[in-house]
């Protein structure tokens, strides 16, 4: 008579009916579950979550990490779908889990960057920032597309003594008031008075530097100040890392330009070679409300990774900004509708 053995397996194993080992449901031949499979692409996600949430706590110390991780802060919300993929091809639960803190993360960032559904706020003013390029090779075509965008102020930086008279020509007839100070311009439908320099040059620049204007623009119902910027370059490299003193310094005394301001109204435009999450830039950004709808990523041209551009207002609203198609520039224009008065 034979014997039917039921419920143990080759080697003295229990098993199941089915034939697989009792208490190893839902994992593999090693006996991982998907609760402990996947550590280690759980593990990634933790420090990913807290660069993005923690990023000011990053020192500057060293090759200013801080400012360079925040230029690019953005980017690492990238990290979410591939941590979710490898999570889902690696079967763990725990991976899966854990791709939700750097998402959460991302979400409370730059969530409120994602453009409104509803109908678009009232405004007053629409203007445009665009840094040229001191190389553009058709500033006349870039003068063209600027004259054409429908804007009541235009703010320009890297203007050469060559390509000034191009782009005052193109500009004049919609925009007949100017003023030029270095290499920034401000162009306007409505009078301009008082323009003067606002000295934001780094102490250790002895050349001829000028890139800070400011003007009063006489408005349908009051005066606004104006502020055009072109803060110096960061450099990366070695050894010296992310390089940005010089900008830091700038941006220091256009800050303190703007806190001293003494017209309650006030806009900024400018290529300030920074993010709005870079603490470089807090002296600006600490006294002003930035146009942030969208990413607005306006730099390189060609394949825009970060928004250095930017239009900030005090006592005023930004309602939307976007960016332009591109011209000659390695810049991409920027846009912003603003709510001046009441």
């Amino acid at each position: 008579m034979e014997q039917v053995n039921r419920g143990v397996a080759p080697g003295g194993k229990t098993a199941s009916a089915e034939g697989e080992p009792r208490g190893n449901r839902g994992g593999d031949a090693r006996g991982r579950t998907p609760w402990t499979r996947g550590r280690v692409l759980a593990s990634l996600a933790v420090p990913v979550a807290g660069l993005l949430a923690f990023h000011s706590a990053v020192p500057n110390t060293v090759g200013n990490l801080g400012s360079l991780l925040e230029t690019f802060l953005p980017w690492l919300g990238l990290t979410v779908p591939v941590l979710l993929v490898l999570a889902l091809l690696r079967r763990s639960a725990t991976a899966t889990a854990a791709t939700v803190l750097p998402a959460a993360a991302w979400a409370v960032l730059f969530g409120g960057l994602l453009p409104p559904t509803g109908p678009e706020a009232p405004y007053d003013l629409t203007v445009v920032q665009h840094n040229v390029n001191d190389e553009n090779p058709d500033p006349a075509g870039t003068a063209r597309a600027l004259a054409q965008a429908g804007a009541d102020l235009i703010a320009l930086e890297e203007l050469t003594p060559g390509a000034l008279p191009v782009y005052g020509a193109a500009l004049a007839s919609g925009h007949p008031h100017r003023a030029v100070v270095g290499t920034v311009g401000l162009w306007s439908r409505h009078p301009l008075v008082d323009p003067r320099p606002v000295d934001i040059k780094p102490k250790d620049i002895e050349a001829d530097w000028s890139r800070g204007l400011r003007a009063v623009v006489r408005g349908p119902s009051g005066d606004i100040a104006v502020y055009v910027a072109h803060l110096p370059s960061v450099r990366i490299g070695l050894p010296s890392g992310f390089s940005s003193g010089r900008r830091d310094e700038s941006a220091a005394a256009l800050g303190a330009a703007i806190g001293a301001e003494k017209l309650d109204r006030v806009i900024l435009m400018g290529d300030l070679n920074g993010t709005l999450d870079d603490r470089g830039l807090a002296p600006v950004i600490s006294r002003m409300t930035p146009a942030e709808e969208g990413f607005g990523f306006s730099w390189p041209a060609a394949l825009p990774l970060a928004r250095i551009d930017h239009v900030m207002t005090r006592a005023a609203t930004p309602v939307t900004t976007w960016a332009l198609p591109p011209t000659g520039s390695d810049h991409l224009p920027i846009a912003a509708r603003i709510k001046i008065w009441p």
